[in-house]
């Protein structure tokens, strides 16, 4: 449904070093980088990216759920964004309220948006 996403930044070079981290064991990689502008995903082409903050006043929190293979992909995703230095959210669960086998796990980037890792198979 999702051609591609775009976030803003306050400093994109901080957002991109957390994003090379915990998008690696997704699958997703840097695939274009122009500065203050870099795109991730899975090749052919970018579907996220990074921007310097450049409309509006404050912040304004967004939320992104990367889907995740497996379960050990959540897990890896999930330790990769606490090595980074994110805050923890919710650890690695199952969220039986969304649906029985939804299996996610929610942190803070750089710029206090809430990410996540979600895979829906069950174990």
């Amino acid at each position: 449904m999702l051609d591609h996403l775009a976030i803003q930044c306050a400093d994109v070079a901080v957002s991109a070093t957390f994003y090379d981290q915990v998008l690696a064991p997704l699958g997703g990689t840097r695939l274009m980088d122009f500065g203050q502008v870099i795109g991730y995903g899975n090749p052919p082409k970018p579907d996220f990216w990074l921007g310097p903050r450049s409309t509006g006043d404050g912040f304004r929190e967004s939320h992104i759920a990367f889907a995740a293979p497996d379960r050990a992909a959540v897990h890896a995703f999930f330790d990769a964004a606490i090595a980074a230095g994110a805050e923890i959210l919710h650890e690695p669960r199952v969220w039986p309220e969304y649906h029985p086998a939804y299996y996610g796990a929610f942190v803070r980037d750089p710029d206090g948006n809430n990410v996540e890792a979600v895979c829906h198979r069950p174990e």
